[in-house]
């Protein structure tokens, strides 16, 4: 995501490094580029000349702060006004009412009812819901209903269907009553799509709305469709009052069009991207993070959250614990290789960390971590709890019962030593796991 348009910026970046001051002509050249790499992320051409200009007010005539090069004060520049169109009141939605009804709409194909499942599991866990429901008002695909069905199933929520309605509207008016009626405190409706916004589908999504009054309309937008995802957006603003704007598929696509034109042109705010397949792949929208990865900043707030979604407080104070103690063994080993597989693979990780979102990080990395497992698997009790018995007849036994060579045994065995020495070293010192971690 943003890896093309971030390259494309970090150049323009590097070849104003040593300038004077900022002027007109000095930034001209620079600022061309800039244009060309939005343009060419398929960022909406009317959004892209205010930006523009916007930022070339900015940096001509600005006083250049004392200890701040010219080059930074033009990086801040751009930094501030990337925040300001992504959205600078961009966040999650709010959660503190009860039943919260969300109506779910956008296009055929564009990651709807999968949008459904995914927000449920998201606000059950992060916003405190205990009993959500969806409920399918889709009357045109059987298939949308069966989905809904085992996403919901997968994600533990409760789903309400009508197979055998004919109408929208009346079938997220009985999900409503049967909602209220059982306790439900977060309701999701998702509708049905079409290929293109016609008459029929606005009035349907318009009745709905009218008979169930919900409290946030999200629209389901496909970010791989770059700026005509914004004006399909401003269209459906248009017929219902959105609230909020949810960018799949972002995982996909590099350019960043969509989350770069979707705030200026509708003014309606990006609430959540969906960034993969997994029902996990789901994040708050945070202007400010994105602003940091086009401008190859990297962003370790996202990468901090991740890894507490991983490792619990519990598990964080019993490793630190273990550590204070000078003891790591191959347990603990094999404990954050598994939290760091949960994490995404080490592709999406690296963008995460600064200066890291140009790396070519390929499969490889991935498929280390799955021998790691593999090899500390084959392992006894005794050898995970003691490594250093593992001599040479242990490790040919490893090797065979990995399906891996002896060299790569030796190899992690050599990497976990490495680590160990380090965790001893940090003994003495005032180590502590869970404030390292954000706790």
């Amino acid at each position: 995501m943003f890896e093309s348009i971030a390259e494309k910026i970090g150049n323009v970046f590097r070849n104003i490094r040593g300038l004077g001051k900022l002027s007109e002509q000095n930034i001209g050249e620079a600022l061309s580029e800039i244009r060309t790499a939005l343009l060419s992320a398929d960022v909406n051409f009317f959004v892209v000349n205010n930006f523009i200009q916007r930022v070339k007010d900015k940096c001509i005539g600005t006083i250049v702060i004392q200890n701040i090069t010219p080059e930074q004060q033009f990086v801040k520049v751009i930094f501030d006004e990337l925040v300001q169109l992504l959205g600078s009141d961009s966040m999650s939605i709010s959660t503190s009412k009860r039943p919260l009804k969300i109506l779910m709409v956008g296009l055929h194909g564009s990651g709807k009812t999968t949008s459904t499942a995914k927000l449920a599991y998201f606000l059950k866990n992060k916003a405190n819901f205990t009993s959500p429901l969806t409920i399918g008002c889709d009357i045109y695909r059987p298939a949308a209903i069966d989905q809904l069905e085992i996403l919901a199933r997968q994600v533990a929520v409760d789903c309400y269907v009508d197979r055998d309605g004919r109408e929208a509207a009346r079938i997220a008016l009985s999900g409503l009553r049967y909602a209220e009626n059982n306790g439900h405190d977060l309701i999701l409706f998702d509708t049905a799509g079409r290929l293109q916004i016609d008459e029929y589908l606005i009035d349907e999504i318009k009745n709905i709305t009218a008979g169930i009054q919900p409290d946030e309309i999200l629209l389901v937008a496909d970010g791989a469709l770059g700026q005509e995802a914004a004006n399909i957006a401003k269209q459906f603003h248009t017929a219902v009052p959105l609230t909020g704007i949810i960018l799949t598929k972002l995982d996909g696509d590099s350019r960043a069009g969509a989350a770069l034109s979707m705030k200026e042109v509708t003014g309606v705010p990006i609430r959540y991207m969906g960034t993969g397949e997994k029902i996990e792949a789901f994040e708050i929208f945070h202007p400010e993070r994105i602003a940091q990865r086009i401008l190859g900043m990297g962003d370790v707030l996202s990468l901090v959250e991740k890894a507490q979604e991983q490792i619990s407080e519990k598990e964080a104070k019993e490793l630190e614990k273990k550590l204070k103690k000078g003891k790591f063994d191959m347990n603990d080993f094999l404990g954050q290789v598994q939290s760091i597989k949960k994490m995404g693979s080490m592709e999406s990780l690296v963008k995460h960390i600064p200066g890291m979102h140009s790396l070519n990080v390929n499969s490889d990395a991935n498929d280390k971590l799955k021998r790691a497992e593999a090899i500390i698997y084959s392992m006894t009790a005794k050898e995970r709890a003691n490594p250093n018995i593992i001599d040479g007849s242990r490790r040919l036994r490893i090797a065979k019962g990995s399906g891996l060579s002896v060299q790569e045994v030796n190899l992690l065995l050599k990497n976990f030593k490495q680590m160990q020495a380090m965790m001893k070293k940090m003994k003495s010192s005032r180590f502590d796991l869970a404030s390292l971690l954000g706790r």
